[in-house]
């Protein structure tokens, strides 16, 4: 994932530029052979004596000679292992976030967790619905979760994620590598399936012909997108294990611009979330409801562009993602944002649901019931020129003799509607919030 010479380009770039109180010979002595000759080496050839930690530890020409002598002769484990002594001997801070990512990730996890219980909770015991696609995507999204909140905090955090790789035992980082390879592949997964799950949703809510077209096709797109980048995920390197074993360039192997597969990744799923937003939005358009109402159900749909957000958060970070030199420092960003990205999304598709029962529990605070909701249903699907749904084309064409503000229908007429206006989801009637 890293070439030995990019690692020893960050291991050597400096000597500590802080003195701490120990003798520096005692460090020395510990030093690999190759870096005491480059140590020595460089010391003859500068102002700085044998034993003058504070000279040695802020001496900049001295470091450069170092760095270029290491880069020579020594190998990536050979640099670990000096770059730990001489840090340690210069009393250099040890740095350590990992404890910050575990419990962004526990409370994410369980909050996620959560908002996916409620929505199944209220459609199986508080409306007797029957789960639908939408619903079981987001469970399954939810399902592959909880596997990367494992690896999270017992693979990637236990083996160095938020401190230096210098501090690591070898074995560490290799197990550090192993546990990333797996969570890209999951987060890969996840995002896909999350789409599968907002994309069933607007396809449950809008029936119309044409806009669930557009659907399908999306649906499609999106599985070719997740089955591609899953796919080559698992095998960007060959062997496999060389994606975790070529850290210390001690191992043959080969792989496929990790670089660009990141980024590749995010553009496409950062357009394809832009492209997702838009649809619900042009369907508004057609609504004959008051501004400030299509102004709310807009920035309903619209919390889901935060997802985007963090997506253009997280996308900066992978600039140097496979070109890392300190892998288990820098990719804590990385992996911190991509647990926001998943976590988030999963919350925001539950709202629409979790707002019902917010409303059904405390329609005083909310200005609304569930039952005044439940009663304008009508209002909702004739007001609307082809309707949120599509549904008065439908109306229109299955009834006769309609007069002026509908009367004249026929019977027929009010059966089919009321036929069709049962079907149109409670969430999106109520997140109106008609009054």
């Amino acid at each position: 994932m890293r070439t030995a010479i990019g690692i020893l380009l960050l291991l050597l770039v400096s000597l500590p530029l802080i003195t701490a109180q120990g003798t520096l010979t005692s460090a020395i002595d510990h030093l690999p052979s190759c870096a005491f000759k480059c140590l020595v080496t460089a010391i003859s050839d500068s102002p700085c004596a044998l034993t003058n930690q504070t000279c040695i530890c802020t001496n900049v020409q001295l470091q450069s000679s170092v760095e270029a002598c290491v880069l020579q002769t020594c190998t990536v484990k050979q640099a670990l292992t000096t770059k730990n002594i001489t840090m340690t001997s210069c009393g250099a801070p040890i740095r350590d976030r990992s404890g910050l990512y575990v419990t962004i990730s526990n409370t994410l996890a369980v909050i996620s967790a959560v908002c996916v219980l409620l929505r199944l909770i209220y459609k199986m015991v508080l409306t007797m619905s029957e789960l639908g696609l939408d619903d079981c995507f987001i469970f399954i999204t939810l399902i592959f979760g909880v596997p990367s909140s494992i690896i999270n905090v017992r693979g990637t955090v236990a083996n160095g994620l938020g401190r230096d790789i210098w501090t690591l035992r070898f074995e560490q980082i290799t197990n550090f590598v192993r546990w990333f390879y797996v969570m890209e592949v999951l987060y890969f997964a996840q995002v896909t399936l999350l789409k599968f799950s907002l994309l069933f949703f607007y396809y449950r809510i809008f029936p119309g012909r044409p806009v669930r077209r557009v659907i399908w096709a999306t649906v499609i797109f999106n599985g070719l997108f997740g089955f591609i980048f899953v796919t080559v995920a698992i095998f960007q390197c060959k062997p496999i294990s060389y994606y975790w074993n070529n850290w210390d360039n001690e191992h043959s192997g080969k792989c496929i611009n990790i670089n660009a597969l990141g980024w590749a990744n995010a553009a496409i799923s950062i357009a394809l979330d832009i492209w997702m937003l838009a649809i619900p939005l042009s369907q508004l358009i057609h609504l004959k409801l008051a501004w400030k109402k299509k102004v709310g159900v807009a920035l309903m749909f619209c919390v889901g562009t935060f997802v985007t957000v963090v997506s253009i958060l997280r996308l900066q970070f992978l600039v140097h993602f496979a070109t890392s030199t300190n892998p288990t420092w820098d990719q804590w960003d990385v992996s911190n944002w991509s647990t926001v990205e998943i976590n988030v999304g999963i919350m925001c598709a539950c709202m629409p649901a979790i707002r019902v029962i917010l409303v059904r529990l405390f329609p005083k605070i909310l200005g609304s019931t569930y039952n005044t909701s439940n009663a304008n249903y009508a209002k909702y699907g004739v007001n609307s020129r082809s309707g949120i749904n599509g549904y008065q084309n439908e109306i229109s064409s299955a009834t006769k003799g309609k007069g002026k503000g509908g009367g004249g229908w026929t019977q027929v007429g009010r059966l089919h509607t009321l036929r069709l206006l049962r079907s149109i989801p409670s969430e999106i009637c109520i997140m109106t919030r008609w009054h």
